[in-house]
């Protein structure tokens, strides 16, 4: 299907890939992994045909259908859901290929009363997975996803796992997902320093092949660090010597043409983070009894009672807008309820959500960052920690407001690991991690002696960590008992069993009625309500946009007037500072209205 052959790419001098060659299969199954960084999401691209190389060349067959999708990616606004995934569709196959859309679109976790709503009322998460159900639809010869995972739950996940697995199409995808990884694929390509290394093994096997090969490059390495040191030294002693002439000539040529070998996977495997002590806690760090919370006539969660015991490591999963975010603010103290929530006695919490890291202080470098909340021995491995979590070398000394934003969700999950605390609460931590960091974050909380409450639809990352499972859904919350393989066997079981239950209905075209589309119709009373309460969070959002927008002009008018030496006072510092807090405090409140 696609032959690279001898293919260069750099950018502004700087070399990504290096004279790589390999080919794509018909029914091909690629995992594409390496650092970030390493070149993953520009080798997408140039098969994609988004780039061009430098040298070298891509054969693609004749006719050959890609469909890509990549990370970022533009949105149209002005169609209902249906009408955009319609678009992939010529006229003669509309008929034919809705119900396909309709099963794709709910596998992928939407509503059916979603299928009218304008593509403007969904985040950027659901747009994602709209592009998605558009790519799949089109049956391409070849699917390029760059991280298709970090947006979908874990129902949708394995919806996709399967849908690859019965496709006809070849695959080449970058996943941080483990498990994802090992289900949906059977050959793992590994790029490195600009360098590729194709393994005709899954994810999995691959960790111990290159592990292998990576004790192979070591011993190497040393043996010919060793020749140079010898040959060196030969050169040095008889430099000066005429009878040695000859012979230091020939050895001078011989390091001339020698090419150095380099080791190109930085063994971290010894790297072993710890968190501080945690200081004890009462037995039963959160109790919560019949809790609900409403937004406007929409019940999001309703009902859960549930007790969280010190010492216990708990995840909340289940699809996307269920309430596990919700409980997680009511939890802290963020969103207020009805019911009974009680924090138990000395609870110190750690909390890691995706606004954290906007709470950073951007003119500190990430060094600084980190050696502000660092105490005891752990400062002297600060560095050993910050490469683990991809902050190594030079880019220890960057400051926070060059970052992006997974680097500095990075950062202040490093931050906190550093913080004393006996309730870890994580929401989705791993979103920005690679493999490696994932693995050191994991055996750290392993290692945690306090309580942990981790919402994340990472099997891997869960899987031996946590011992119970909540789930969402339904505005219900259901204790399930043992790790999250126990869950995931329990729940489709459940979910084949309730399949023979149901029986069809003449009135939804031969597909069972759900309860879901039975609760979704609603009086004209709820209806208003709920419209009336649809209206009044959007002007509460546009309300602090506005106020955003505001004070960032402030700001920008501060920065300047600090400029001048004459204006650099205490007070106009204090003013500043103050500014910048009510922007931080201003996006977070946007956050909640934009989420909720």
């Amino acid at each position: 299907m696609i032959s690279v052959e001898h293919l260069s790419i750099e950018f502004s001098s700087r070399p990504v890939l290096d004279d790589i060659s390999f080919l794509i299969h018909k029914k091909d199954r690629i995992a594409l992994v390496g650092k970030n960084g390493a070149g993953k999401t520009t080798l997408l691209r140039l098969l994609a045909g988004e780039y061009e190389p430098t040298s070298g060349h891509i054969s693609r067959e004749s006719g050959l259908r890609i469909g890509y999708l990549p990370q970022v990616m533009l949105f149209t606004d002005s169609r209902s859901l249906r009408e955009e995934v319609m678009t992939v569709f010529s006229g003669e196959d509309e008929a034919r290929f809705v119900a396909e859309m309709d099963r794709t679109l709910v596998g992928l976790g939407f509503e059916r009363t979603d299928f009218t709503r304008p593509c403007s009322e969904f985040s950027g998460g659901w747009r994602m997975r709209i592009e998605l159900a558009k790519i799949l639809l089109r049956h391409p010869d070849l699917l390029l996803l760059d991280e298709p995972t970090n947006h979908l739950d874990i129902e949708s996940i394995q919806w996709l796992e399967e849908f690859l697995a019965q496709s006809q199409s070849a695959v080449l995808l970058v996943s941080h997902d483990r498990a994802f990884l090992d289900h949906a694929t059977n050959r793992t390509i590994e790029i490195t320093l600009g360098r590729i290394y194709d393994y005709n093994v899954p994810y999995s096997q691959f960790v111990i092949l290159r592990q292998e090969r990576h004790e192979q490059q070591v011993r190497a390495y040393l043996n010919q660090q060793k020749m140079i040191e010898d040959t060196e030294a030969f050169i040095e002693r008889f430099r000066y010597k005429p009878t040695k002439a000859v012979q230091v000539q020939s050895r001078i040529k011989q390091l001339n043409r020698l090419e150095r070998l380099e080791v190109d996977v930085e063994d971290t495997s010894r790297l072993h983070l710890r968190f501080p002590p945690a200081p004890r806690s009462g037995d039963f760090p959160v109790i919560i009894e019949d809790l609900r919370k409403d937004y406007g006539a929409h019940t999001v969660i309703r009902d859960v009672t549930l007790t969280i015991r010190r010492g216990e490591k708990v995840a909340f999963v289940g699809k996307n807008g269920e309430g596990k975010t919700t409980l997680v603010r009511c939890i802290m103290g963020q969103l207020d309820y009805l019911g009974t929530l009680k924090i138990g006695h000395n609870v110190r919490i750690g909390y890691f959500a995706q606004n954290q890291a906007s709470l950073l202080d951007e003119n500190l470098t990430v060094f600084q960052t980190i050696d502000y909340v660092a105490t005891g021995d752990i400062r002297t491995r600060i560095r050993d920690i910050l490469g683990a979590f991809m902050f190594g070398g030079e880019a220890s000394e960057k400051k926070v407001k060059v970052l992006s934003g997974g680097e500095r969700s990075r950062l202040a999950m490093i931050r906190l690991l550093l913080e004393p605390c006996n309730l870890l609460i994580l929401d989705e931590p791993t979103n920005h991690l690679d493999m490696q960091s994932k693995e050191v974050l994991k055996e750290a909380l392993k290692d945690f002696d306090g309580t942990l409450v981790c919402v994340s639809h990472d099997r891997d990352f869960l899987d031996g960590l946590v011992g119970k499972i909540y789930e969402f859904g339904g505005g219900k919350v259901r204790e399930h008992l043992g790790g999250i393989y126990d869950f995931l066997r329990t729940k489709k079981m459940a979910s084949l069993q309730e399949l023979e239950r149901r029986q069809p209905d003449k009135n939804t075209g031969g597909q069972p009625r759900t309860t879901k589309e039975t609760a979704s119709k609603l009086s004209y009373e709820q209806q208003k309500a709920e419209a009336a309460a649809k209206r009044k969070k959007e002007k509460q959002i546009a309300e602090t946009e506005a106020e955003i927008e505001h004070l960032e002009n402030e700001q920008k008018q501060m920065e300047t007037l600090l400029q001048d030496p004459q204006q650099q006072t205490q007070e106009n510092f204090q003013k500043y500072e103050h500014v910048k807090h009510l922007i931080q405090q201003k996006l977070y409140e946007w956050e909640i209205l934009s989420d909720s």
